[in-house]
This record gives C-alpha cells, sequence and structure tokens, in this order.
C-alpha cells in the first residue's frame, strides 16, 4: 500500500468538505485557497506516481472491503499502471490550473465557496474513477461524475436555461448508466468478480459463450461490450447520447473545461481502454466503437460551423 496513492483523491475530498461546510461563513472569498493547494499536492504526487510506474512499478492493493455477500466482494481499492498513471496525472493537472483559472473568473459570485466545492467534488470523482481496481468503485465514481455535472451545469440555478441544461444531462446520462449497470451486473453473473486483474484471468471462461435473447443467439463479450459501451456514449456525449453536451455550456467557463477537457468525456474512453481485452474478444464490438466514434465525429464537425455560440462550437468540437 502507497500512501501517496490514497491522498491524490484524499486531498480534493477533504478540501471540498472543508470548503463546503465553513466557506460561507467563515471562508468566504478565500474559499479557493484549500482547493487550489490540495489539486496541486495532488499533481505532485500523481507525478511521482507516475515516475515510479516509467521505471517498471506497478501498484495493486484493496483500502477497504465495504461489502461482502457471498461471492460478492466489493471495496475500496486501488490499481495503478500506466493508463491510470496517466489519467491522475492528466486530470490533476488540468483541473489545478481550471482551480486556478476559476480564482478570477468566479470572483465576487455569491456562490463562490459553492464552486470551489463542487470541482473539488468533480476531480475526487474522477481520480476514483481511473485510479479503482473493481468495475464497482468506477461505477461509484461514475455516478459521482454525473452528480458534480449536475450540480454545476445548474450552477446558476436562478437560471432557467441553467437548471434545464443540468436535468437534460443528468436524465441523459441516466439512460446511459442503465446500460452500464447491466454490462457490470453481467460481467458478475459471468465471471464471479468485479476486479480487473480477476476479470481478464476468466475472459477466456466465456469467449465461446453464447446467450439466447428474442430467439438468437448473442455472443456474450460482445453483449457485455455494449452494454458496457452505452455508459461510455452517455458519458462521452456520443451519437446517440450526445444531446446534453452544448447545453452544459450554461455553467460557468470553468465547468465547461472541467467536463470538455480534462474529465467527464474522457471518463468513457478511459472504461474502454481499461477493460480493452474484452473488446479485443469481439470484432462487432471494436467495429461499433469505431462506427460510432466515427459518425458523431463527423456529426458533429458537420454541426458546429452552423453555431454561432463560440462555447457551443467548441462543445461540438470536443465531441
Amino acid at each position: 500500500m502507497d500512501v501517496r496513492i490514497i491522498l491524490i483523491p484524499g486531498f480534493p475530498l477533504i478540501a471540498s468538505l472543508i470548503t463546503l461546510i465553513f466557506g460561507k461563513k467563515y471562508l468566504k472569498d478565500k474559499s479557493h485557497i484549500l482547493p487550489v493547494l490540495s489539486l496541486f499536492a495532488s499533481f505532485i504526487l500523481s507525478l511521482l506516481v507516475l515516475f515510479d510506474v516509467i521505471q517498471g512499478q506497478t501498484y495493486n492493493f484493496d483500502l477497504y472491503s465495504w461489502l461482502v455477500a457471498g461471492s460478492l466482494k466489493v471495496g475500496i481499492g486501488f490499481q495503478v499502471d500506466a493508463l491510470s498513471a496517466m489519467m491522475a496525472s492528466m486530470v490533476t493537472s488540468l483541473s489545478f490550473l481550471i482551480h486556478v483559472y476559476s480564482i478570477g473568473y468566479m470572483h465576487g459570485d455569491p456562490g463562490y465557496y459553492r464552486f470551489f466545492s463542487y470541482i473539488s467534488l468533480f476531480t475526487f470523482s474522477m481520480l476514483m474513477l481511473v485510479l479503482g481496481n473493481n468495475l464497482a468503485q468506477l461505477f461509484l465514481g461514475w455516478e459521482l461524475v454525473g452528480l458534480c455535472s449536475y450540480l454545476l451545469i445548474g450552477f446558476w440555478y436562478e437560471k432557467k436555461s441553467a437548471s434545464n441544461a443540468a436535468i437534460k444531462a443528468f436524465v441523459v446520462n441516466r439512460v446511459g448508466d442503465f446500460g452500464f449497470a447491466l454490462g457490470i451486473f453481467m460481467v458478475f453473473h459471468y465471471l464471479g468478480t468485479l476486479y480487473y486483474s480477476e476479470i481478464f484471468e476468466k475472459l477466456p471462461a466465456i469467449q465461446t459463450a453464447y446467450v439466447e435473447i428474442f430467439g438468437y443467439e448473442v455472443y456474450v463479450p460482445f453483449l457485455i461490450a455494449f452494454l458496457l459501451f452505452c455508459g461510455a456514449m452517455g458519458k462521452s456525449a456520443q451519437f446517440p447520447l450526445h444531446v446534453w453536451l452544448p447545453d452544459a455550456m450554461e455553467g460557468p467557463t470553468p465547468v465547461s473545461a472541467l467536463i470538455h477537457a480534462a474529465t467527464m468525456v474522457t471518463a468513457g474512453v478511459f472504461m474502454v481502454s481499461r477493460l480493452s481485452p474484452l473488446y479485443v474478444m469481439s470484432d462487432e464490438a471494436m467495429a461499433m466503437v469505431a462506427f460510432v466514434g466515427a459518425f458523431t465525429c463527423f456529426m458533429a464537425a458537420t454541426i458546429a460551423p452552423t453555431q454561432f455560440d463560440i462555447k457551443r462550437v467548441i462543445a461540438y468540437s470536443t465531441l
């Protein structure tokens, strides 16, 4: 167990809670100090861990088991390899820069303390997602990211357009997350575990597995990959679940940067990359990912030139 890895998401969580509790009455216009310092510390720690990974070191440990039911074991744990170390470094670096930019952008806003609490919680959620060693923790971070996006897009909730955009983002993502949850259930049903290392070891067991759905034989690895990809289509705003992203521009500009550059739209990419051994088992699943990505890219690039709002142009350019 490496304490540095625990502190990478731990610092933003602590900063978020302290700022939310004490920000309005005590911290006021100094509410940015703790979140900014915590993100800087997380960034430095993530670079140190990344350096270790470059040297060939990897980490995989459980911190706490919070649910044991029969053969189901779910815990809070961390797996750090090249993929998660790079993602953690990217998330902390971009989030730190966005925190710094927000100091000036949000200065004087009545919800100043609330804003910094939310974006710190957002960063914590994404770090738990990318550093976790099991699908249950990924799903926990996944849903927390969705909750934080709802809070941040609707930050200026007095505006009808902002509150509507927040609700739209939340509902559309729940559609994708339904498929994502079903995919996780199927992983446990067929493989008996939610831990990445054990999933990859047991994948050969379903290499020839089929399930009958409405009279049709469906390849199990493809079905699981498809259901999990439904979640990725929602989070990464891929067709047909892309409709929430342009309206997400109703939130403060730092929120737009956080969603587009640092965290939310890369969550789906990370999930597919993390479970790539599963997707490689099915040529149809690989083709599906390629087609949806290519079509979304072409569609968004076609729509973007017709927009007059620069933030919506940026939104479509990042689909």
